[in-house]
């Protein structure tokens, strides 16, 4: 997941479909629009739209657009408007700009499972305040699945999985130390991989070898909550969880129960941390929207609620 390369004057989108073009996977204007474009100097660019396009993801899933350069804040209300978003069923929710380069849509709840979701982002033309402008209009469709939640107590070192609405698995687990804890709050999955080398010091922790802190190793069934390096795993120095506070934030479960989750949990699926002294992650450290309240998620936003 995350941003792909791009060339100067033409925008790359995940899986985004480049409307009138004809163009799918990988969108880029091609031949004379790119040259006008680049004689002009001036397109407004966007790295990414997530979740990629014709993907199933989480009900906590938010769509998420990245600009490559600044938003000028008097243009978020023009761009808000020619981004629409629409739905199956009716879903009331709201864009909010969590900087001058990222916009994300999300529900006033979780999504309804089942949903089908389309975004037409009618950008050509379009200012970004800053002598930008867009160059192309992109349909961006997804689904919503199933309701898979994940509730996690960190003081009393369990984890409850539901599936719309039922309880199919209670699992032990170990959450961080106190002096590394957990973020509380709800963080929805960013992605998931088989393997991950995990370091003290890409984390910030120590890149002394002879630091108690330090660690590198590589681990199995990784599901990725934040940005900043939160996963739910398997740990080969924590195999038998469910009594220690020995992580450095991250959520350890036994391996058995690390790859079952890892085989069932899927991107957009809402994590929710209980009991942590850390406080809520940032909204934007991955994909932790639901971490704000409405009224905060309203007040980051220039055109106000809408139901789609």
């Amino acid at each position: 997941m995350g941003r792909i390369e791009r060339s100067v004057g033409v925008a790359l989108l995940a899986g985004a479909v480049l409307v009138g073009g004809g163009l799918s996977g990988t969108a880029m204007a091609a031949g004379s629009t790119g040259a006008s474009v680049r004689a002009s100097a001036q397109p407004m660019l966007l790295n990414t739209i997530t979740p990629t396009t014709g993907s199933t993801v989480g009900v906590a899933m938010p769509i998420s657009v990245v600009f490559t350069d600044p938003v000028a804040p008097s243009a978020r209300g023009g761009i808000e408007r020619h981004m629409k978003v629409t739905t199956s069923v009716p879903v009331t929710g709201a864009w909010h700009w969590f900087s001058d380069t990222r916009v994300d849509w999300r529900p006033k709840g979780y999504w309804p499972a089942g949903t089908k979701v389309t975004l037409d982002a009618e950008l050509a033309g379009v200012s970004d305040g800053h002598g930008r402008r867009g160059v192309h209009a992109y349909r961006h469709t997804f689904t919503i699945g199933a309701d898979f939640e994940t509730t996690i107590s960190a003081p009393g070192h369990t984890m409850k999985v539901t599936h719309n609405g039922r309880v199919v698995r209670t699992m032990p687990i170990d959450a961080g130390s106190k002096a590394f804890p957990s973020w509380d709050g709800t963080m929805a999955v960013i992605d998931k991989q088989r393997w991950v080398r995990m370091t003290s010091c890409s984390v910030g922790i120590t890149c002394n070898p002879s630091n108690p802190n330090f660690y590198d190793l590589t681990l199995p069934w990784d599901v990725q909550l934040t940005y900043s390096g939160t996963y739910v795993h398997y740990s080969t120095g924590d195999p038998s969880p469910g009594h220690g506070e020995g992580s450095h934030g991250c959520i350890h479960l036994s391996y058995a129960n690390a790859e079952w989750y890892y085989d069932n949990v899927k991107e957009g699926d809402p994590v929710t941390i209980t009991g942590s002294p850390r406080g809520k992650a940032a909204g934007d450290n991955g994909y932790a929207d639901y971490d704000l309240s409405w009224s905060q998620w309203l007040a980051g936003s220039a055109t106000g609620a809408q139901t789609a």
